[in-house]
């Protein structure tokens, strides 16, 4: 019989890449003093219940996407970014990873 103590590796935090990038872009702006945690609580409590997850959330997609709604509402509020900037954004991000060929970095082409 062995001593050795078994190992494994820990689950990820989180699911996909871009999960862990909008969490920490928020958490980057609170701790920027952009806006406070408690505000930014009950403004994604009330993101999630106005889009009806009344189910146990993992930590996917879905969630996520309501992080990500909520920031960009908050950020348009604050004037930091104008919704409109947000959605061409969102579109110039969507062409230039669906164009990309697999294992290539995403790159934005450059704006006017």
């Amino acid at each position: 019989m062995s001593t050795c103590v078994t190992h494994t590796a820990p689950e990820p935090a989180f699911s996909e890449p871009w999960h862990a990038q909008v969490f920490a872009i928020t958490v980057a702006l609170n701790e920027d003093g952009r806006f406070d945690w408690s505000d930014w609580v009950a403004r994604f409590s009330a993101t999630l219940k106005r889009r009806g997850l009344d189910r146990e959330l993992d930590g996917g997609d879905d969630y996520f996407n309501a992080w990500l709604e909520t920031l960009e509402h908050l950020l348009a509020e604050q004037g930091a970014t104008a919704q409109g900037e947000i959605s061409d954004f969102r579109n110039a991000w969507e062409e230039a990873y669906l164009t990309t060929p697999h294992g290539e970095p995403v790159r934005l082409a450059p704006r006017d």
